[in-house]
């Protein structure tokens, strides 16, 4: 998938806008679908990847440099590796359900659709 190839891109530095979109776009998607009920992972993960493509951005905009952090590259494995799980396993009308709520997110106002972490609850995995 488009994902896939654009994480192995920014990671070698050589990324740029649309690239960071499909990173974030994919982390959304995720999100929705383990909402829906397909998956698991732990909201940090989610807030990490979101935080990490923020940073990039605004590297990108005072640097020009498009590149995503080493120390985030596991957290986007993790989140793709769950995403072709999901797609390996949730019905199509799930996956199109998650693609709309990405869509209202997009044209709404709220700044993630990701709730920030209950920090005096956190696990450590």
């Amino acid at each position: 998938m488009s994902y896939h190839l654009a994480l192995a891109v920014c990671r070698d530095g050589h990324g740029n806008g649309h690239l960071f979109n499909e990173l974030i776009r994919v982390a959304y998607i995720t999100w929705f679908l383990q909402q829906a009920g397909y998956g698991n992972e732990r909201v940090e993960c989610y807030k990490m990847a979101e935080y990490a493509v923020e940073a990039a951005l605004e590297l990108a905009d005072t640097l020009d440099e498009w590149t995503l952090a080493e120390d985030v590259i596991p957290v986007f494995e993790r989140l793709l590796a769950l995403h072709d799980a999901q797609l390996a396993t949730a019905p199509l009308h799930k996956v199109i359900e998650a693609e709309r709520q990405l869509r209202h997110f997009l044209a709404g106002t709220a700044p993630s659709p990701i709730p920030e972490p209950d920090l005096g609850n956190v696990e450590n995995h």
